[in-house]
């Protein structure tokens, strides 16, 4: 049963930092990209962070760049976003999404639930 379980959110004060950890499980991590939403009251859900199966390849959305580091763990099986320098518009539920294909070369596309980040003083 492909599992992928958010944790490390909670309530942060502007400027603080939080990791987040998103733990994989039912499929074959190491071979998909992993990529880290969220979505701000109000907003649409926001691509925040990728990284590619080997982990050597990473992509951040502008806002973020600078203060947010996405990692992997292939032999662990899991993701991790480093944020630093956290303000209130950072506010969000974050997701994480595995993209990948099946043994079969079925596209797959797997969701958390989230890990709730609230910045505020």
């Amino acid at each position: 049963q492909v599992q992928l379980v958010e944790s490390g959110g909670g309530l942060v004060q502007p400027g603080g930092s939080l990791r987040l950890s998103c733990a994989a499980t039912g499929f074959d991590f190491s071979l998909y990209e992993m990529k880290w939403y969220r979505q701000r009251p109000g907003k649409e859900r926001e691509l925040v962070a990728r990284i590619k199966s080997g982990g050597g390849i990473r992509a951040y959305v502008p806002s973020v760049k600078g203060r947010f580091t996405i990692s992997r763990d292939n032999a662990n099986n899991m993701l991790y976003l480093q944020m630093m320098q956290l303000n209130p518009n950072d506010t969000a539920v974050f997701m994480c999404n595995a993209v990948g294909t099946s043994g079969i070369g079925v596209p797959q596309n797997y969701w958390g639930q989230g890990t709730q980040v609230t910045v505020s003083s």
